[in-house]
């Protein structure tokens, strides 16, 4: 059932291609891109946030699939179509079904504004398939025709009625070839936990009934794979004649409240009594809501064919092979709960520790039950370093593998990994080990809670006391001088949201101090305090000159103090000379008129201002320096192979064709 193939799979294959569904993290989208993504890979799944597409997630759609568009935004929904050029368009993408969605803009921003920007970048050749409500109808919801009148009850539902007057309006100005597809109750796999069908079934399996409305309330229920069809028979046989309107997906059929629980005791033999009215009807519950799907049958020559104790069954059997408790039931209540976290390690003179490092990450990641992503960098090492991480590449598809032109430094690695990144958040290590896997739950938890940037604080370092002194010396004074505050004791070992990671990757300057920038960027930030343990193989290639490289790094990306300390010491010294002046004028001809007129004063003072005036220039310098980094605009780094898995890029164009469709 799960890795089944469809029946339909002639009809999938018959699609045009490339295909796009749009609102593909809801229950209708997702199961419609899960069926036509079992047989063809052309297929993509639209949403404007995948970090709560519980769906996919559990689904395990690749994310090279799964593009982000916000329809909301014509900018957004023309780029992805002039990218992906789609030839068969579902749109369900849809707000203010659920009485939880009640933001009334967002209601007609989504169903009408999201409609038209997509609308607008269809052309003659395409097929556009919209999802469209039975509560269209409204209060007239007894077996309505298509051709009967529309008598909305709900701000969704006249929005709903907008957008399909637009799609007929498209049809007959712009020959554009749409269908709107007025859906009944349809049920089945991956629908919301807390609804109707799948409360039932999740009782049924342990032989109980849910609360329940009044037994006079009735639906019209299709099964989710018969719902599937009939937007593949709608994208298959659209014609002239039939575009631009709108048809019933619906079986005929009146259920009761009262028919759905018969059926759902002698088909799950429940011998439990129902009880009644133990749940509230609500507003938009009727005693005769079905339709009438003839004229669908008619011209498409599709019929629901599922009876719905078959139905319940097949939805019972899937919940138990699912592991709907365990799995489905919480990555609904939180979203984020099966989120992919991406490891992304520099590597330098590290082949020792790489192995060691991998199996750490995955263990840590398995205890946590969330997906991993592995970002290996290496940054041109000269050890046998690039070998290793091939070989855990060819047995690992989650861990990718980067090679630099040259060592180009540990921020640019990191920045190498991160513009690659697909998990929905990043933490960044040293690839010595120094920065501990098993510190990544504490990270988890606070990120859970809602931090953006969890960074890790060394509240110890197993490290020669001289060098510690040193260390916590540099913090201190760096935390002073910075324009920003910057965590004291906080490297680059630390989570990033994407958002975060968005904004990181997207800033423009050369030369990149990352946890200054990470600081700088904002967000909600916490620490996590941890020892930093000594390196497990080798020995660090820091040393006292690349220390004060970095801690100049530091200083001159982030502070002005050393400009605004010489300014402060021109005026103090200047003020001084002078003083100096009057004082040696008042001492010859005034107090002491026997004063000696020797040169070592002027040879102190002369030496003095030439090492300040040096000083000054080389801090000035030191800022012209950067600025002319920065104004060359290199790159911050070239890659001359990517492995992701088995497969390996190496050509510059298929490099950056990879990074372009991987930066969302």
């Amino acid at each position: 059932m799960l890795d089944q193939l469809p029946v339909f799979r002639d009809k999938i294959e018959s699609l045009k291609g490339p295909v796009f569904v749009f609102g593909a993290s809801g229950f209708i989208g997702a199961n419609l891109f899960n069926e036509i993504f079992k047989i063809r890979k052309d297929c993509y799944a639209l949403t404007h946030d995948a970090t709560k597409a519980w769906r996919l997630k559990l689904l395990n759609v690749p994310f090279e699939n799964i593009v982000h568009c916000d329809i909301l935004s014509n900018n957004s929904v023309q780029e992805v179509f002039e990218k992906y050029k789609p030839q068969t368009i579902f749109n369900l993408a849809a707000y203010g079904a659920y009485s939880k969605q009640n933001n009334v803009n967002l209601t007609y921003e989504t169903n009408v504004i999201g409609t038209v920007n997509i609308l607008q970048n269809c052309t003659t050749e395409m097929v556009y398939i919209h999802a469209g409500s039975s509560s269209e109808y409204g209060f007239n919801c007894t077996s309505p025709k298509e051709t009967d009148r529309v008598e909305p009850n709900s701000h969704y539902a006249v929005s709903k009625v907008s957008a399909a007057y637009l799609l007929e309006y498209y049809a007959k100005v712009f020959n554009l070839k749409t269908l709107n597809l007025r859906l009944y109750s349809i049920y089945g796999y991956w629908e919301e936990p807390d609804r109707l069908i799948p409360k039932l079934i999740e009782n049924a399996r342990k032989k109980q009934l849910p609360s329940l409305v009044s037994p006079d309330i009735s639906r019209d229920f299709v099964f989710i794979e018969d719902c599937v069809e009939a937007f593949l028979d709608a994208a298959l046989k659209i014609s002239k004649e039939t575009s631009g309107k709108s048809y019933n997906i619906a079986t005929g059929r009146k259920t009761t409240m009262g028919d759905l629980v018969d059926t759902s005791r002698r088909t799950f033999n429940i011998t439990q009594e129902p009880q009644w009215g133990s749940m509230s009807n609500r507003k938009w519950d009727l005693a005769e809501w079905f339709g009438d799907p003839g004229a669908f049958e008619t011209d498409f020559g599709w019929k629901a064919r599922t009876p719905l104790e078959t139905g319940l069954s097949k939805y019972s059997d899937w919940q138990a092979q699912i592991k709907y408790e365990d799995r489905v039931i919480p990555a609904f209540e939180n979203p984020k709960l099966n989120p992919v976290i991406t490891a992304i390690i520099a590597c330098y003179k590290d082949a020792q520790a790489i192995p060691f490092m991998y199996e750490r990450i995955v263990k840590t990641c398995n205890d946590l039950k969330v997906r991993y992503e592995i970002i290996f960098v290496n940054d041109n090492s000269p050890d046998n370093q690039e070998e290793v991480i091939s070989k855990i590449c060819d047995k690992d598809p989650n861990v990718v593998g980067i090679s630099h032109s040259r060592n180009f430094g540990s921020q640019s690695a990191f920045l190498s990994g991160m513009e690659i990144a697909t998990g929905d958040c990043v933490v960044l290590m040293d690839g010595d080990l120094q920065d501990p896997p098993e510190i990544i739950p504490a990270f988890y938890e606070k990120w859970m809670e809602g931090f953006d940037v969890v960074y890790g604080v060394r509240v110890q370092r197993e490290m020669k006391p001289h060098i510690h002194f040193f260390y916590k010396s540099f913090y201190k004074v760096f935390q002073g001088l910075s324009y920003i505050a910057i965590p004291r004791d906080a490297g680059d070992f630390s989570m990033i949201d994407r958002k975060v990671v968005k904004e990181l990757v997207d800033l423009p300057e050369t030369e990149q101090f990352l946890r200054g920038l990470r600081a700088w960027v904002g967000f909600k930030q916490t620490g996590v305090p941890y020892v930093r343990p000594e390196r497990m193989f080798g020995v660090s290639t820091n040393n006292w000159t690349k220390n004060i490289w970095w801690a100049k790094k530091a200083i001159f990306s982030f502070s002005f103090a050393p400009l605004e300390l010489m300014s402060y010491a021109g005026f103090a010294l200047t003020g001084l000379s002078i003083l100096g002046i009057i004082w040696q004028i008042l001492a010859k001809f005034v107090f002491f008129r026997d004063t000696p007129q020797g040169i070592s004063t002027v040879i102190v003072l002369v030496v003095f201002f030439g090492g300040l005036t040096i000083l000054g220039i080389s801090f000035l310098g030191e800022y012209i320096a950067k600025i002319f980094e920065e104004t060359k605009k290199r790159p911050k780094y070239i890659r001359t192979r990517i492995r992701r898995g088995s497969k390996s890029y190496k050509t510059a164009d298929e490099i950056r064709t990879l990074v372009k469709q991987l930066r969302k």
